[in-house]
């Protein structure tokens, strides 16, 4: 796979630096003029992108044959609040519903079948995050979303769900690193503020990247700020610096003290917390520099544009090293390594999958 990627033109290796949304349910003209301004590294599908099963199938065939080298096919695929194939297959109860590790174990084997069957290698779960009392009665978006109220029970079922789930073909992704458990603001609006200090992030917020790190291929970051935390960095204009652009979370702590050495994924770079203070070009260089390998921007085509152009401008000037373009690049090369193709595609088998769904979520509440 290094190989295939050396082999690309400049262009084509920065844009395997991005994962991206489209707007649309095929692969139509307009889709496929932005994939080849844009020879994207990945492509994050939602519910606005499938309609149904077969167009859903449809949509990730042309894609794989489209672009350049195998994609990153991936979505949020948790249950509960997010579930992106509520159109296509039976919903599934969340994650917070899965209160022992045999309904966790099923959770995860149910969904990678559903996600080969529709042709994805990656899903961006599970949640490890660690709530608090506080946080788990206000809207910081997380509700439902974790497996379990305290670190124990986080570890646990996440564990069993991510090792289930690569298992089963489907690659797995942690987040929110290093943990908004604790927030009470969700950083779809704006920068969630995260007052825990050090101890208890120790205690409570890494630990499941500890545990899981044996299992894990890839993490997500969080935007998110730590103010009474020493890691905590301030931007040029005295703000304090979002996780998802600081060296200090994603390289000393995540790559340095934890020991991850593989592929480090944005949370979607769109959300209020980043767009209302950094251009999304700007945004995507302090992520990177910071140690990021992958940039998720999840929906406006203009967005995914400012992004690519400004790596690879920075890229062309040297502001970017070739060093450390190069270390994103074989991390990239080492995920996709691993990436497994889809299953036939069978109608019959999702209409099975659907009925097990159903007694799963009878026995979870």
């Amino acid at each position: 796979m290094l190989e295939k990627i050396r082999s690309l033109t400049l262009e084509q290796k920065i844009g395997q630096l991005f994962v991206i949304g489209l707007p649309g349910v095929e692969l139509d003209e307009s889709a496929r003029q932005f994939l080849t301004e844009i020879p994207a590294g990945g492509v994050c599908l939602f519910t606005r992108n499938i309609r149904e099963a077969v167009q859903t199938r449809q949509l990730i065939d042309d894609l794989r044959g489209f672009l350049p080298i195998e994609p990153i096919l991936s979505l949020d695929q948790e249950g509960g609040l997010v579930d992106r194939l509520r159109r296509v297959i039976v919903p599934v109860h969340s994650a917070s519903s899965m209160k022992t590790v045999g309904n966790t174990k099923e959770l995860a084997e149910i969904t990678a079948e559903v996600l080969r069957i529709f042709g994805f290698n990656t899903n961006y779960a599970p949640v490890v995050d660690v709530p608090t009392k506080e946080s788990l009665n206000t809207q910081n978006g997380l509700q439902s979303r974790c497996f379990g109220e305290n670190v124990e029970k986080v570890v646990e079922l996440s564990f069993i769900y991510l090792k289930t789930l690569q298992k089963n073909n489907i690659l797995g992704c942690p987040k929110h690193f290093p943990g908004i458990g604790a927030s009470v603001t969700d950083p779809h609006e704006e920068l969630p503020i995260v007052k825990s200090d050090r101890n208890y992030l120790d205690e409570n917020d890494l630990i499941p990247y500890s545990k899981l790190l044996s299992e894990t291929h890839q993490i997500m970051i969080a935007h998110a700020a730590y103010p009474n935390l020493d890691l905590q960095e301030r931007d040029q204009n005295g703000k304090l610096l979002p996780s998802s652009l600081s060296f200090n979370f994603v390289t000393k702590l995540l790559r340095q003290k934890i020991g991850f050495n593989g592929l480090v994924i944005t949370d979607d770079l769109e959300m209020g917390a980043i767009v209302k203070n950094y251009g999304m070009g700007e945004a995507c260089k302090m992520a990177f520099n910071a140690g990021v390998d992958l940039l998720l921007i999840c929906a406006n085509p203009d967005a995914v544009r400012e992004g690519f152009q400004a790596i690879s401008k920075a890229i062309q000037t040297g502001e970017i090293s070739k060093e450390r373009f190069d270390q994103s690049l074989k991390r990239i090369a080492q995920y996709k390594k691993l990436m497994q193709p889809p299953l036939e595609f069978n109608k019959d088998r999702l209409a099975e999958l659907s009925k097990q769904i159903e007694k799963l979520n009878e026995t979870t509440n």
